[in-house]
């Protein structure tokens, strides 16, 4: 057999490798959630968004409009610790796959030996003592698997669905990532605004404090309504110090998020200050939950799990290994490449697992294993409707609930006005004003919280429909 006839075998079981595999035939599972989003009265009426973009449609830029928001979200993109271990993780699962995959193919290799041993008289083919010398050249292939029953395919294809899962993770990661800088963004504005509410409620409190004093100083007041204005602007500014401590987080938080220190020109004003975020819809059927990268993910290690069931079954194949060479040897170092000097080894091998408890072992783990993405990926979809649920119930009653505090508010000040002005012209006592007061503040920071939860709900809903997490 020469160099030519061992190619051309090597080459025809290659081909035969690709024969059958082991692997179950995958089909994607029913989803085990209703085909629709809940609708009613908590609910955002989806129909009446009609002209609202699906967030899988849309690029977060588009979603967050406000200019130095999105400043921030690019620095995070850039510089998040998170992200570049999701983004080193999609690296390694591709590095596995092609180690994987590499393993159809056959390892040639070259090597070259020499050897010089002093051989006695009574081991010499010859009777008489001498030195015998042996130099080698060879190129082969050392124990080559040919895939005949598909087990190394499906370790690929094993491999391959890990790969993906990464992938859809780091696109996890990304969307993560740009909802939660939204969210700490929108949280620090709030805080912001709240801390402005505070400040002019103390500056209101310290008003109100010089004037009962005044009257105190002349005997138009008692002392309790001195103490109570005191307690008054003494509140105020444990209200002012709150405050601090939580934008300071904020910013602490944001910080995280960003992977370095936000610039100060970059942060809100308050929460007017920045635009609004677009308004996105689920649309009605729930398989849109299906383009979410977490699902995908689970999706691809079911795929994966499927696979494993494959190679646990060609385990109970016939293995065949080959190992071959071909090169020259000779007695003397020059004369390797003379003529007739060409040597070859073909040495197929075949093993035949009779009795190995681990081979039905292994095939046993690999449907639980199997069983067990199947739930993962079923309870993966279950969570996902529960969320998009939750948000779709807060996006339909947080507009209803702002147009009420809005109301509030304004009967809250109107209340104040008119008991500070019965206070002043001596017809009430300085507890109305003190209960006013209190309602007034309680009702403007309530609107504020409720402004927010209408934009996290709005942020939330992007994140849970799996927006587009690219620029």
């Amino acid at each position: 057999m020469n160099l030519k006839l061992i190619s051309s075998a090597i080459i025809g079981i290659a081909l035969l490798s690709n024969g059958c595999t082991m692997m179950p035939k995958y089909t994607r599972p029913e989803s085990p959630v209703p085909g629709a989003f809940p609708g009613g009265k908590a609910y955002m009426d989806i129909r009446s968004q009609q002209e609202a973009r699906f967030a899988t449609d849309i690029r977060w830029r588009e979603v967050f409009p406000d200019k130095k928001l999105q400043q921030v979200i690019g620095i995070a993109l850039k510089n998040n610790r998170d992200l570049r271990l999701a983004v080193l993780n999609v690296e390694r699962s591709r590095a596995l796959y092609g180690v994987q995959a590499a393993e159809l193919l056959p390892s040639i290799a070259a090597s070259g030996a020499g050897s010089k041993q002093r051989v006695p008289a009574d081991l010499s083919s010859t009777g008489k003592a001498g030195d015998v010398e042996q130099y080698s050249v060879n190129l082969g292939v050392a124990s080559w698997e040919i895939d005949l029953f598909g087990r190394i395919r499906s370790l690929k294809e094993q491999a391959l669905q890990e790969y993906l899962g990464t992938e859809q993770a780091w696109r996890g990661a990304q969307i993560s990532l740009v909802s939660e800088v939204a969210l700490a963004y929108f949280t620090l504005a709030a805080d912001l605004e709240n801390s402005k509410l505070a400040q002019a409620t103390l500056e209101t409190q310290q008003s109100t404090y010089g004037l009962v004093r005044q009257q105190y100083d002349r005997g138009i007041v008692t002392e309790t309504d001195l103490r109570r204005a005191q307690t008054q602007v003494d509140s105020a500014s444990g209200e002012i110090a709150r405050y601090t401590q939580l934008i300071a987080q904020d910013r602490n938080a944001l910080n995280l998020l960003a992977g370095s220190s936000v610039p100060e020109d970059l942060l809100p004003a308050d929460l007017g200050s920045v635009s609004p975020v677009e308004d996105i819809s689920p649309g009605l059927s729930s398989e849109v939950l299906l383009r979410r990268p977490d699902i995908m993910e689970a999706e691809h290690q079911l795929k994966a799990a499927y696979a494993y069931v494959g190679a646990a079954r060609a385990a109970f194949f016939p293995k065949i290994s080959l190992t071959t060479t071909i090169g020259t040897a000779s007695s003397e170092l020059s004369g390797l490449f003379d003529s007739g000097s060409d040597v070859w080894s073909f040495v197929p091998q075949a093993s035949m697992p009779i009795f190995d408890a681990r081979v039905s072992a292994a095939y046993r783990v690999s449907k639980a294993s199997r069983e067990i993405a199947l739930v993962q990926y079923e309870k993966t979809i279950q969570t996902a409707f529960r969320e998009v649920s939750d948000v779709l119930a807060a996006r339909g009653t947080v507009d209803q609930r702002v147009a009420l505090q809005e109301s509030i508010v304004g009967s809250a000040q109107k209340i104040y006005e008119l008991s500070n002005q019965r206070y002043l012209q001596g017809t009430d006592s300085y507890l109305s004003v003190l209960d006013a007061q209190r309602s007034l503040y309680a009702a403007q920071q309530g609107l504020t919280s409720l402004r927010l939860a209408k934009t996290t709900s709005q942020v939330r809903l992007y994140a849970v429909l799996g927006g587009d997490g690219k620029q």
